[in-house]
């Protein structure tokens, strides 16, 4: 179950890239928005379904260390692998918009947890409203600022027609729906055979599990030299997670009598690591997440799990 899942995580991170590219020249959109946006939002799925599942079978350790989990994972795993393979740029629109947003979004999820230790469906409607407004504020400032007009572009994909996009979209959407359920099933069966706790499972094997759609597409993107879809894909990934998976479960279930260690431990990591983009990319070289920032985002993502699994209480 686990290799096949992560096959068709792969192959649907490859179709899901070709479909954002081509997106991204018939819309005349910028590839930071389509990877923000379309590529962000689908691969946000497999978070989206482990969660509500989670939420609705009384499992909120789950639900809630999914989502804590894979955005540290996103950015300390995927992000900080992809820079030690190749170099990525950070563009001006990620320190204006993408970045700040992360954050925003980060600190609300925060202090909605710790205010009265869970999330009701009012804060949840709140998260999934400010994540529409702000999608429809990024692609609108894409046009305003001139950036929708792309500077490179392939032709062949330019040339594809709507209908083999659409079929693109939805065979990459389902193979990673179908690879996430499948590679999260089988690293849950072999992590509870250890009796391990949900929360530990929750923040890495399953994290770790829903993460791979992530690094699919990201470490596909970077070697197509598509670096703005990969930069973009994580914050609007962690963006979404929030936003949509957050705040679409807690819509349906409220979360409440998760692990402490959710609030004491996990979610200042997540804080801590998606702060650190920006301080990062300005150190030399700047404007870049270079290899040897990956190589940092390593060392913490590996600290992090080294921390949670040697506190297991």
């Amino acid at each position: 179950m686990f290799i096949i899942g992560f096959i068709l995580l792969l192959a649907g991170g490859e179709y899901l890239v070709k479909a954002a590219v081509s997106l991204a020249l018939k819309l005349k959109l910028s590839r930071i928005v389509i990877g923000m946006t379309v590529v962000s939002f689908a691969t946000s799925v497999p978070e989206l379904i482990v969660s509500i599942t989670s939420a609705l079978r009384g499992h909120p350790d789950l639900a809630m260390s999914n989502v804590i989990g894979s955005n540290i994972a996103n950015i300390g795993l995927v992000l900080g692998f992809t820079a030690l393979l190749i170099p990525i740029r950070v563009k001006r629109q990620t320190y204006r918009y993408n970045w700040p947003a992360m954050m925003l979004f980060s600190f609300l999820f925060y202090i909605f947890l710790i205010n009265d230790e869970r999330l009701s469906r009012i804060e949840g409607l709140i998260l999934f409203v400010l994540l529409i407004v702000f999608t429809i504020f990024i692609i609108r400032q894409s046009y305003i600022s001139g950036d929708a007009a792309l500077d490179e572009f392939d032709e062949k994909l330019n040339r594809t027609r709507a209908w083999r996009v659409m079929l693109w979209l939805l065979i990459g959407g389902a193979a990673l729906w179908l690879g996430s359920r499948l590679l999260v099933d089988g690293a849950v069966e072999l992590a509870r055979i250890f009796g391990v706790s949900e929360r530990l499972i929750g923040i890495s094997l399953v994290a770790v599990g829903t993460s791979i759609p992530e690094l699919a597409a990201s470490m596909i993107s970077a070697f197509k030299q598509e670096k703005d879809i990969s930069l973009g894909n994580l914050i609007g990934s962690n963006i979404f997670n929030i936003g949509s998976v957050i705040g679409v479960t807690a819509l349906i279930k409220p979360i409440n009598h998760f692990a402490g260690k959710l609030i004491a431990v996990d979610i200042y990591w997540m804080l801590f690591i998606s702060f650190l983009i920006v301080p990062l990319s300005l150190l030399p070289p700047k404007n870049s997440i270079s290899r040897w920032k990956g190589a940092l985002f390593l060392m913490f993502y590996g600290i992090f799990i080294y921390i949670a699994f040697f506190n297991r209480q």
